[in-house]
């Protein structure tokens, strides 16, 4: 173990920080999936992100380089990382070759479809979203559907009115596609600007738009926002453009990514000294509940199973 003060040349910084990271697991006994040009590893049941000598955790949205991994999650100081890269530890270094950067891909929205025929089905009658809820989204041209392969485009807007953000959702019955656009902004996802107190923060546009099926009354003047994921981009956004937000509801899913998401963003919120709280779909998430009904209302309805769910 080393005491007192080490000196690290530049060129020891430099070769401890472009260690291949895949490499330095494997050689730890630790498993990886492939994905792409990445690689993916778990640290419980959180996932982290692996490329080169680079790692992103997803759900604590930060990362680092092959230092800044061995002092997290080996638990090691800055010169004890530095000696375990180095090999001191009896391994082989192996390093990665700089990471080429490409230019990121301007923003640009899907081309639209000359009807939405297809994707008013799978909304209103598939996801069962209330038609007048989705035709308020498509008439100011949050929602339509692309021409190229009909999927459910969720548009989201700055405050100038540009599209900023979106999210493509596949229209098939069967389909389980879905993705941002490339170079989509995060804080300018998918929502709805009210002019009440309220907002609404949720995992995904359909989610969002479910809950609001659920709750038509007066829900055009409430805020709501799909951030997408399990991000609080958006949320930060919205109140920033909108100073009248003095409440957040959490209405993220119903599992664990979803209810750590939930309890990371209210302890920001608290800090802040925001008004919040958590809601807690009784299913997976808002689409379950509101497609799938309870047990009172089965009963009441006289239905005993529930209508089979898109994933």
């Amino acid at each position: 173990m080393p005491t007192g003060y080490i000196h690290f040349t530049d060129e020891q910084k430099e070769q401890a920080r472009r260690t291949d990271l895949a490499e330095l697991l494997r050689s730890q006994g630790e498993t990886l999936r492939r994905s792409g040009k990445e690689y993916e590893w778990r640290d419980g049941s959180a996932k982290v992100t692996i490329r080169g000598n680079l790692w992103f955790h997803q759900y604590d949205r930060e990362g680092g380089d092959a230092i800044d991994f061995v002092r997290r999650f080996y638990n090691k100081t800055y010169p004890e990382a530095m000696e375990y890269l180095l090999g001191s530890c009896g391994g082989t270094l192996i390093v990665s070759p700089p990471i080429r950067k490409e230019p990121p891909k301007p923003f640009e929205l899907p081309p639209k479809n000359d009807t939405m025929r297809r994707v008013c089905a799978y909304l209103i009658n598939h996801r069962g979203i209330n038609k007048d809820v989705v035709y308020a989204f498509a008439h100011r041209g949050m929602i339509y559907e692309s021409a190229d392969y009909h999927n459910a485009v969720f548009v989201g807007y700055d405050a100038s009115g540009v599209p900023r953000h979106a999210h493509k959702r596949g229209s098939g019955s069967e389909s389980t596609y879905k993705g941002n656009v490339d170079s989509s902004l995060p804080e300018y996802s998918f929502h709805w600007k009210g002019t009440s107190d309220r907002l609404y923060l949720f995992e995904a546009p359909i989610d969002m738009l479910s809950f609001i099926s659920l709750h038509t009354e007066h829900w055009k003047t409430h805020s709501y926002a799909a951030a997408c994921g399990v991000s609080d981009h958006v949320l930060w956004q919205m109140m920033k453009d909108n100073p009248k937000i003095q409440k957040v509801y959490l209405c993220l899913d119903n599992d664990e990514p979803g209810q750590t998401a939930a309890k990371r963003i209210s302890d920001k919120l608290f800090t802040k000294g925001i008004q919040h709280e958590i809601l807690v779909p009784i299913h997976k998430d808002w689409n379950e509940d509101l497609i799938c009904p309870t047990e009172e209302e089965s009963e009441e309805e006289g239905e005993t199973e529930c209508q089979a769910l898109q994933p």
